[in-house]
């Protein structure tokens, strides 16, 4: 596969630590099975990630994913892992739909979630709009002591002819994750446009691959060879992804 050939090197991304990824097994739309895992990783190693943070989704009557599913999938991952030599450093949290399910969660209290390092929450709203109450789930997170991190801002079309929300979120201390696939345009012109005008207006504090597949893997790996990506290397260059690193 063209991401890791070995007669010509992939160009490598410009941080090591990924906090945004479906690589566990059998738990979400991402990865189905440990060799699909596998074959994630091996990409993601081959663009110098060292160290993975997997993000299964956490949806309402879709992925009720818990504590326990997603150990139990990462302990599969990791037995394969050792099997295949795989040396990249691997960890979990999840990916969170703010709807009633998370709202429960809430109210459960801190240790109902599975923050990333340093209390960020990585958390995403429906694709087909916005919860109600976002400024006060926002705010109930911050009292609890967590940073909310809003997954591919840059997808929610119900946004994207109201740039001045994104301020407002950006503003009230809400950080953003954007897919290197935005970037890169993989999900259309539209998305991709409001991705580099949020790399332009600095408000990217961290990027993400958000793989779910092999196909999104070598587009990524076809993108990072680019001009474009060495343009959005430069203007990144201050993000955030390492600062979370644990190796």
């Amino acid at each position: 596969m063209k991401w890791f050939h070995k007669e010509k090197a992939p160009s490598t991304l410009f941080y090591n630590t990924d906090l945004h990824a479906h690589v566990l097994p059998g738990i979400d739309d991402g990865s189905q099975n440990p060799e699909s895992s596998i074959a994630l990783l091996k990409a993601l190693q081959s663009w110098g990630i060292k160290q993975i943070f997997a993000t299964p989704h956490v949806i309402a009557d879709t992925y009720e994913n818990t504590k326990e599913s997603i150990d139990a999938a990462y302990n599969i991952l990791e037995e394969r892992m050792l099997q295949e030599g795989i040396e990249i450093k691997i960890r979990y949290s999840a990916e969170y739909r703010m709807d009633e399910h998370f709202r429960d969660l809430l109210k459960e209290g801190e240790s109902a979630f599975i923050p990333l390092p340093g209390q960020r929450l990585l958390v995403e709203n429906s694709f087909m709009q916005a919860p109600i109450d976002l400024d006060e789930i926002l705010f109930q997170l911050m009292l609890k002591g967590f940073q909310p991190v809003l997954a591919h801002p840059e997808r929610y079309r119900y946004y994207h002819a109201h740039k001045e929300i994104y301020r407002h979120l950006h503003n009230n201390g809400c950080h953003f994750q954007v897919n290197l696939l935005s970037l890169a345009g993989y999900y259309g012109k539209e998305i991709k446009e409001i991705a580099w005008w949020l790399c332009k207006n600095e408000m990217i504090e961290f990027l993400g691959s958000d793989l779910h597949n092999l196909d999104q893997a070598q587009a990524i790996g076809e993108w990072l060879a680019t001009k474009e990506y060495h343009k959005a290397a430069e203007m990144l260059a201050t993000i955030q992804n390492d600062q979370l690193a644990t190796y």
